[in-house]
């Protein structure tokens, strides 16, 4: 068995992947998506100089941060794996759907599955006229981004012009939530393989709950409706694994915050004694045995 790990460099996440493959037998090369090549008509890809041919499947752990021609491109170049029928855990289609925050939250309230009011709008005057129509407290998200990074809370008028006249300078489309308090804590599940692998609950230090913006890790035992609920989001998103953060707000409603298809898991494992690298590289080998 001979593994392409695709990320952009040799982190955490990465590594345990690594020792954990290489514990099975497997062999194990990272892959940076910076270097795709893909080639027509014969439909071969390569990464420099190396052909992708000979590996027997693939783990995506980034697509990095570009243009948007950049974006799609290392997203077809997951496709162009997919039609070289090598398996790609997660899909193309996975990572597509959950990397753009809208559409994801598209999904969620098509489905009935209650998430924050959200409001996606290009021009200023639209974004200032629903900051106040969501009650001046509101989260402004890149539509593409991970790890709490980007993320703002804007709830004075002057802050929100600011805010929204450097985005549109930018020419980034407004993605804004209303904000829900909830004691600064969240709850990430983590699913693999159609089960919940593990849960945590995030205590932030501030409104911020993610473990890179200084939350602490809590184990979280997983309701029955919670677990049915998640692994429901998982179908919808046809992954092979996934993280689910949800929160409780102050007067008890739940809600789906972000569904993310490259899930991290270095402050879930230091709170759990499951391998949660094993439990994704079981979705690996259960999806090469199934071609």
């Amino acid at each position: 068995m001979k593994l392409g790990i695709i990320s952009s460099g040799r982190g955490w996440q990465s590594e345990e992947l690594g020792r954990s493959a290489r514990r099975r037998g497997w062999d194990v090369d990272f892959l940076s998506p910076r270097r795709f090549s893909v080639f027509l008509p014969d439909l071969s890809i390569g990464n420099d100089t190396k052909s992708l041919q000979d590996y027997d499947a693939f783990l995506v752990r980034v697509i990095p941060f570009g243009s948007l021609e950049q974006i799609v491109f290392r997203l077809d170049a997951l496709y162009a794996l997919e039609m070289m029928g090598k398996p790609v855990v997660n899909s193309a289609f996975t990572i597509e759907r959950t990397v753009d925050k809208l559409y994801t939250s598209m999904v969620l309230s098509k489905n009935g599955i209650l998430t924050p009011k959200t409001v996606a709008v290009e021009r200023f005057s639209e974004a200032m006229r629903w900051f106040k129509l969501l009650g001046r407290d509101v989260v402004v998200k890149p539509l593409f981004g991970s790890n709490g990074l980007g993320i703002i809370r804007v709830d004075s008028e002057d802050l929100a012009h600011r805010i929204f006249r450097s985005l549109e300078l930018g020419r980034y489309a407004f993605y804004i939530q209303e904000f829900i308090p909830h004691r600064c804590q969240d709850i990430r599940v983590f699913l693999a393989g159609g089960r919940i692998v593990s849960a945590m609950m995030r205590k932030g230090i501030s409104w911020k709950t993610n473990i890179h913006q200084g939350a602490i890790p809590i184990p979280w035992e997983v309701p029955h409706d919670i677990a049915e609920l998640c692994l429901k989001i998982g179908k919808l998103f046809k992954a092979d694994y996934l993280g689910v953060d949800l929160l409780f707000s102050e007067d008890g409603a739940l809600y789906v915050l972000e569904v993310n298809g490259i899930p991290g898991w270095r402050g879930l494992q230091s709170v759990t004694k499951e391998n949660i690298a094993d439990a994704i590289l079981d979705c690996v080998e259960g999806k090469l045995n199934s071609l």
